[in-house]
């Protein structure tokens, strides 16, 4: 025998060796016709499925002639939808298949409730849902119908008078299920912080983030009194060194969970789990010392939001995070958990596996989750509405509070702290979000600008248009009418310390560049820190250029003067000289290419005609000069 098995059939002689007992919840069942069957009986509650909590049904039983087990859709659409004015009360027989699926299949068929004749004498039994079944997806949460296990005499008797053609009517009451002694509703939840635990620790994670605004407007209004509890069990003494013991356990094997991988040599450990139920339990504990009970589901729905442990954050210091932003006392919890390393009993821890074990009405725990109202099992499925009017039962007529009433949720959790959620108080951006199955937390956009981060710590403006919200939640500041800014609209995010600032962009000072010698490095210069910026100034009358840190001559002197005008003097004659030179030069160089031209083009045929042509040549040059 492993250990594993070993520690569960040692929780079960624990529970055995103080008398311990599961309770049967029963509601009664009421024969109105035919008038010799007329009696009063207990059905055994399903442990899914709605029941009518404080209320009845009056319907018409029909038992099927064919497929009486229903492990199989019934054919048609809704062959046992109501033929008269009162609905229909399924009866099937057991065995074969699930009790959920004959109960699913009977709702399927058009039933408004589902009796299941038991196949023999024995006492009453809970019909549960399947616990790992593929066969379960996808319909035990839908099941919205009651549904109870009936002696197999009662259903026998009931299938002679159908079998007559007698129209067998029945009344189901559950307004005996859930006793109301006063005017306040005490209720408890037993649960676990293990989120890996499969389909159960699924269901019972969403019925806390479902319910939670409605048990804290009971709280607060001192309607009710809830509390939270959490399974463990302890190591046999002869396994308290073993290494599974020992990952498993705490205060030397005497407060257990089991190993959420099942793998004794990686991930999260058992002891893990016990920490975290144990510090939950201080939560609730702490919180309740201050009027603040009701905060317990906040952390609860928190830390599993997160600190998740599929998500690898199931840790301490995710859990003081979480406990920070809720404002609560982590010092008085760390004293309330104690020593979880100590060879001693923890006080919270012992308490809890005493209460497991059934006491007066009500019986032992022996399912997660279960939920526990006025000393008796809730039977049903956890969910929030069902759930509201289980408790609702639990009060005296006319006592019941407004929520009880109506379906609307009329809170705020925003209103309160924030929330525990992030909140940029200077420009009243928050994260928290009130919804009608309470706040959540969650990075906001205001005014088209995207906030990202976890919502709880977190949230940083994104975008180009970030600026323009609260400078982005940047660093910002205003003096002698200048404005520096760690926010660039050219950066979608992030926060930098302008030129001249240091800091992380959030916070940004200034920086004396006259005292780090970063600036006015020149010879003979003063510098004076300025916000922002500095001045420097050069001695004498020299002026300042701050680009090249360097003194230049404001005014020059006569000297330089003269000298720059015989140098201009200069360079304009020698400009002038130059200019007169190329032309005079150019042009007699022009003429004499044009005597050379012209020569070849007009022949001298006597001494007379080169005298003409000299004629009519010279003025042409005269002309031209």
């Amino acid at each position: 025998m492993n250990l594993m098995i070993a520690l569960s059939v040692l929780s079960v002689i624990l529970v055995s060796s103080v008398n311990a007992r599961f309770v049967v919840e029963k509601s009664s069942i009421t024969v109105l016709s035919p008038l010799g069957l007329r009696s009063k009986r207990d059905g055994a509650i399903g442990n899914f499925g709605i029941p009518d909590y404080g209320g009845f049904i009056v319907g018409s039983v029909i038992y099927p002639g064919k497929g009486s087990h229903a492990c199989q859709a019934f054919e048609g659409d809704k062959p046992f939808k109501p033929q008269f004015p009162r609905p229909t009360i399924l009866l099937l027989d057991r065995g074969e298949c699930y009790f959920a699926l004959k109960v699913w299949h009977g709702q399927q068929a058009g039933a408004a409730a589902v009796l299941v004749a038991d196949s023999i004498d024995e006492p009453l039994l809970t019909m549960d849902s399947p616990q790992e079944s593929t066969d379960a997806d996808g319909y035990i949460e839908k099941i919205g119908i009651p549904s109870a296990l009936i002696e197999k005499s009662f259903g026998d008797s009931l299938k002679e008078a159908l079998n007559k053609k007698e129209d067998v009517v029945v009344r189901l009451d559950w307004r005996e299920s859930m006793p109301h002694p006063d005017e306040r509703v005490e209720y408890e939840f037993w649960t676990n912080s293990n989120d890996e635990c499969g389909v159960r620790c699924e269901e019972q994670m969403n019925f806390v983030k479902n319910f939670k605004g409605h048990a804290q407007i009971l709280e607060r209004g001192g309607y009710t009194l809830f509390t939270p509890h959490y399974i463990t069990w302890y190591c046999p003494e002869a396994f308290v060194l073993s290494s599974q013991c020992k990952s498993q356990c705490i205060n030397h094997g005497r407060y257990c969970a089991p190993d959420p991988e099942k793998d004794f040599g990686e991930g999260y450990q058992g002891k893990d789990v016990v920490y975290e139920n144990l510090r939950q339990l201080c939560v609730h504990r702490v919180a309740n010392e201050s009027n603040r009970s009701w905060v317990w589901w906040d952390y609860v729905t928190d830390f599993h939001i997160r600190c998740s442990m599929k998500e690898k954050r199931y840790s301490k210091e995710c859990a003081e995070d979480v406990m920070k932003s809720l404002d609560l006392p982590i010092k008085k919890i760390k004293t309330c958990m104690g020593d979880p390393e100590a060879d001693v009993e923890n006080k919270v821890l012992k308490t809890e596996q005493e209460l497991q074990v059934g006491r007066g009405s009500r019986g032992d725990v022996t399912i997660l989750p279960t939920l526990v109202i006025n000393n008796v099992q809730y039977r049903g499925k956890l969910e929030r509405t069902s759930v509201l009017k289980a408790i609702c039962a639990g009060f005296k007529e006319t006592t019941d509070p407004p929520v009880c009433l109506s379906g609307d949720l009329e809170t705020n959790e925003c209103l309160e702290r924030n929330g525990g959620c992030w909140q940029d108080r200077n420009s009243n951006v928050t994260a928290c979000k009130d919804t009608f199955r309470g706040k959540v937390c969650e990075c906001p956009i205001v005014k088209g600008v995207q906030y990202k981060g976890d919502g709880y710590t977190s949230c940083e403006a994104f975008g180009p248009a970030r600026c323009t919200i609260n400078n982005g939640g940047c660093w910002s500041e205003t003096r002698n009418g200048l404005t520096f800014s760690a926010c660039s609209e050219t950066k979608v995010n992030g926060c930098q310390c302008p030129h001249s600032f240091s800091g992380d962009g959030h916070t940004c000072e200034d920086i004396n560049e006259c005292k780090e010698r970063s600036a006015c490095q020149c010879d003979g210069c003063t510098c004076k820190n300025t916000w922002g910026g500095y001045d420097c100034k050069c001695k004498g009358n020299l002026l300042y250029i701050k680009e090249q840190d360097v003194c230049i001559e404001r005014n020059g002197s006569k000297i330089g003067w003269f000298l720059t005008f015989v140098i201009l003097a200069t360079v304009a004659g020698a400009g002038i000289a130059g200019y007169i030179f190329y032309k005079y030069r150019l042009r007699s160089y022009m003429d004499s290419e044009v005597m050379a031209i012209m020569s070849q083009y007009m022949p001298l045929d006597n001494h007379r005609d080169s005298i003409q042509v000299q004629d009519e040549v010279e003025p042409l040059r005269q002309g031209s000069v």
